[in-house]
């Protein structure tokens, strides 16, 4: 496993080093540039705010330079935009936001997904799994951005239950709906993958020489053939769990919690760059480790994979 581990780690360190040039030089190639306003600056107060920021070298020099003080610093370097904020700073204050409730939503989503996957499998063909199926496709064709305004209009206007936005700290009545808007359609993917997965399993061969030998319904099912079944689920759930905790940016809008997602459009309209490109790697990276232990997950499992 640890010969498994070197060789994954081989091709996700380049892999990061190349995500982070070529963000920059998307960043650089895009028309305009951070301090364009609809009224022209001076061009002495325009070299000045360029040689302020290194603007004024190379791209190259500017590539290398910002490499350098993420690897050596981990340091993204201050925002154009918001005065007296690094991007670090920037970041530590938002992502904890949705980290707190990209979390729930990748638990809720988990924890119902699979169940409901087990259940529509196991009773194949009855009432629960049509049951189960017709969850899952409702759920699949109310994305986050139609769920948002659906649970605004009912748990706060019409019953007047939960606040429509906000984030005071995390509390759990300012947490619920943006779970449950996040979770939704992650949730139906993840209920189908399983049912899926688990049916082909269950009519493998050695499941049906385990049923003919006796073997009682819940042995057959979580001792043998759950284990197997996960496969196709948890190539899923690395991704999943990255885009649910790296947030949402109608989630992070809509409900106004103040998360990543919300500094990213701001920072995408006033062309802040080093905010945008601090978010990207970060998505980045987080989406590289994830499928790290994603492979590491699918080796303990099959262990042919680490042959």
């Amino acid at each position: 496993m640890t010969a498994y581990l070197l060789k994954r780690l081989a091709v996700a360190i380049p892999t990061l080093l190349i995500l982070i040039v070529v963000s920059y030089l998307v960043m650089a190639a895009a028309p305009g540039g951070p301090f364009d306003t609809e009224r022209a600056l001076p061009p002495e107060v325009m070299a000045n705010l360029e040689r302020a920021y290194g603007l004024d070298r190379p791209l190259a020099v500017q590539i290398w330079r910002y490499v350098v003080s993420i690897v050596t610093e981990f340091d993204f370097g201050p925002s154009f935009r918001y005065t007296d904020q690094t991007v670090n700073e920037i970041i530590a204050q938002g992502f904890p936001v949705t980290l707190t409730y990209g979390a729930w939503s990748f638990a809720v989503a988990v924890l119902v997904g699979v169940t409901l996957g087990i259940a529509a499998a196991v009773h194949h063909n009855s009432v629960l799994d049509y049951l189960a199926v017709g969850v899952s496709i409702g759920a699949q064709v109310l994305p986050n951005f139609v769920m948002a305004p659906i649970l605004t209009l009912i748990f706060t206007l019409w019953l007047g239950w939960l606040p429509g936005g906000g984030w005071q700290g995390g509390q759990w009545m300012y947490v619920v709906m943006p779970v449950i808007a996040l979770s939704t359609s992650f949730m139906a993917s993840i209920a189908r993958l399983t049912r899926s997965s688990m049916l082909e399993v269950l009519n493998a061969p050695f499941i049906r020489t385990a049923r003919a030998k006796g073997l009682p319904r819940r042995r057959l099912v979580f001792g043998h053939a759950l284990k197997p079944a996960m496969l196709p689920v948890i190539s899923y759930l690395g991704p999943a769990f990255v885009g649910m905790i790296t947030g949402s940016v109608v989630i992070d809008v809509f409900f106004a919690t103040g998360g990543i997602g919300q500094f990213f459009v701001n920072s995408a309209l006033s062309r802040d760059y080093p905010v945008i490109l601090g978010i990207t790697i970060l998505t980045g990276a987080l989406t590289i480790l994830f499928n790290l232990v994603v492979d590491l997950l699918y080796a303990w499992i099959d262990p042919r994979i680490r042959y």
